[in-house]
């Protein structure tokens, strides 16, 4: 897959860092539209030596924060300028499903499509796929300004 964001680049727009940055790469990118970005889950994330210790599954609810995070890069991306270094923060999901488990070595395919860009809020329908299987789905709700 063609990287459109680095890792240099999706530090740049979010505030996450380690061990919270859920979002390796940027691999399509379409301003105020989709984007689909990738996490690499390995055994060496900190969630797994407790979730579970001997059955490791990524946690849903990191799931729909990568999905968030891929999102805020979109929204970032999107707004004008002068918006650009507002802080995103989320109001709300709806609509959330896990379908299949989420286990170290899976590469986790996250698209995001924008609904709505509104003056100070978005809404965006996420999917996070593994080996083009839908592992989660969400519509996530967020706000964004001063």
């Amino acid at each position: 897959m063609e990287t459109v964001f680095d890792i240099k680049s999706i530090l740049d727009h979010l505030p996450h860092r380690y061990p919270f940055l859920l979002v390796d790469r940027v691999v399509e990118f379409e301003k105020s539209k989709r984007i689909v970005a990738l996490k690499n889950v390995t055994i060496n994330e900190p969630f797994f030596q407790g979730h579970f210790p001997n059955m490791p599954i990524m946690p849903g609810v990191l799931i729909v924060e990568a999905m968030g995070q891929a999102g805020g890069v979109l929204v970032t991306q999107s707004l004008p300028p002068e918006k650009q270094g507002n802080l995103i923060l989320f109001m709300g999901f709806d609509k959330v499903r896990f379908r299949k488990p989420v286990v170290p070595g899976d590469q986790l395919i996250l698209e995001l499509d924008m609904l709505n860009l509104r003056t100070r809020a978005v809404k965006m329908a996420g999917v996070a796929k593994v080996d083009g299987n839908v592992v989660a789905e969400a519509q996530l709700l967020a706000a964004y300004g001063d």
